[in-house]
């Protein structure tokens, strides 16, 4: 250990100079009590914070509280492409414009993974949840292979070897909770089979945590409080660590951004990025109709007239907004639910990067926070991965039904809703209907209803390619169907 920064009675000056300079002198006020050890401790922590970055945040984000927002309108019907507007020829077309995209090696995944599995009753990442399909396979994996069977029918479509076309790389957002478990588990498991080359884990951020008057919360007396910077943190992150630098250097043009916690999740869609392609937008947003008005779902909406699209979470559209329906199409006139499932163009991202960091609005979560007057009501900073949708010129919702790609696992079993038993029954369903349709037969000794079968990312991306393993032959469910 280095020799301690100050064995005498005052803080450092020049480090005290600055926090008084923005109102945080308050940090060092029990520096008489600290060892020598300790307050060493102390000034490197504040010397690791970029005290005028962290100002301009708290600043701001107290500022945006009090203005009010542009009304909201209901996205555009030109905007979205909905299930039953598409046919069978555009469906084609883009999966043939997506799969050519991701032989070129255009595409690359980028995956929001810095929570833990804490509801889940579990301290590990999210993504090492096992939800209990008969293979037992982590979320982390059913990811993994989804992206290897990508790659091999990308290979498939110009007649290569999967060897000699371009991997997709997978950019892995962790936090300082996740960020060494994820690493480990990906090692341990010799990356699913992934090249380790072609996996990039990165951190997000974090920030103080604040008080009510916008001062550092103290979690000890010589460590101020901090929590992550919310899933929109990707952004500052991305642009920090220079990875918009490094996928430009890979030829990647388009971001494939989701969510680790969706069993469902077809990651890097050939549909969906054909349909990105086509349409020329900067971002992109999959979508599923609200379930009923009261779902507790951010939902996409414009901003003014002829503002741009944004999301707005369910606490902030009051019920008769969120009850109205549209009359030309009977739906709800706010139905779009923001399922984080986007794709960006790299352009975008740094464009986003920046306006991000230069606006500098934070929202603000009030939270229970530990610190050493015990648990302190406190506020933590978070930005939102659709905190980047009014940044973009252009956007396009694409609808997706939920039954075949959002299975959330948030909550443990014995939650109402979204629990690993929810999700479990979402996947082996949606995987027996795919069988079944390739001439499949099921036989059970549970009912149907709380079984099925589990395919294999590897066998099958979406349900093609099954006739010649599913047809004429009868399986028993539960299991899982491999090669």
């Amino acid at each position: 250990m280095r020799e301690p920064v100050n064995d005498g009675n005052a803080p450092p000056q020049s480090l005290l100079e600055r926090l008084k300079d923005y109102g945080q002198e308050d940090a060092f006020a029990l520096w008489d009590e600290l060892s020598p050890e300790e307050r060493d401790l102390l000034v490197k922590d504040i010397e690791s914070l970029d005290l005028p970055r962290v100002d301009r945040i708290i600043r701001c984000s107290f500022h945006s509280q009090g203005l009010p927002a542009a009304a909201i309108e209901p996205v555009p019907e030109s905007n979205v492409s909905t299930v039953e507007k598409r046919t069978m020829e555009e469906r084609e077309r883009w999966w043939k414009m997506g799969i050519k995209a991701i032989s070129d090696g255009k595409l690359g995944v980028l995956l929001l993974s810095g929570g833990q599995g804490t509801r889940l009753g579990s301290s590990d990442p999210k993504g090492c949840f096992n939800i209990g399909l008969p293979s037992g396979k982590s979320l982390f994996q059913l990811q993994a292979e989804r992206i290897l069977c990508l790659q091999r029918l990308a290979a498939q479509s110009v007649n290569e070897t999967s060897a000699s076309t371009m991997p997709i790389h997978w950019y892995i957002m962790t936090s300082p909770f996740t960020d060494e478990p994820t690493r480990k588990f990906f090692e341990s498991h010799k990356y699913f089979g992934l090249e380790a080359d072609q996996v990039t884990f990165f951190q997000q951020g974090t920030i103080p945590c604040v008080s009510r008057d916008g001062r550092f919360i103290m979690e000890t007396p010589y460590r101020v409080a901090k929590s992550p910077d919310g899933n929109g943190g990707v952004y500052s992150a991305l642009k920090s660590s220079r990875l918009l630098e490094d996928m430009a250097m890979r030829g990647i043009k388009y971001l494939d951004c989701y969510g680790v916690d969706n069993a469902l999740v077809r990651v890097g869609d050939p549909t969906f990025l054909g349909y990105f392609i086509d349409t020329g937008v900067a971002a992109a947003a999959k979508v599923v109709r609200k379930a009923y008005p009261q779902e507790k779902v951010g939902v996409f909406v414009r901003r003014g007239k002829g503002g741009p699209v944004s999301v707005v979470e369910y606490s902030e559209l009051d019920s008769s907004m969120a009850s109205a329906i549209n009359q030309e199409t009977g739906r709800l006139r706010f139905c779009w639910s923001n399922v984080c499932l986007h794709m960006f163009t790299l352009d975008f991202l740094n464009q986003v990067a920046n306006g991000l960091e230069k606006d500098s609005i934070y929202h603000l979560a009030e939270k229970n926070i530990p610190s050493i007057h015990g648990h302190t009501v406190g506020f933590k900073l978070e930005q939102f991965i659709f905190d980047a949708f009014p940044y973009a010129p252009s956007t396009a919702l694409f609808e997706v039904l939920r039954e075949e790609e959002f299975a959330p696992v948030k909550n443990a079993n014995g939650s109402n809703f979204d629990t690993p038993d929810s999700a479990r029954l979402l996947v082996l369903r949606l995987h027996t209907r795919w069988v079944v349709a390739a001439g499949g037969f099921l036989t059970h000794s549970v009912p149907l209803y709380a079984t099925g079968v589990e395919v294999s990312p590897l066998c099958s991306y979406a349900g093609e390619n099954l006739e010649a393993i599913c047809r004429g032959r009868t399986f028993h469910a539960p299991c899982e169907i491999t090669f």
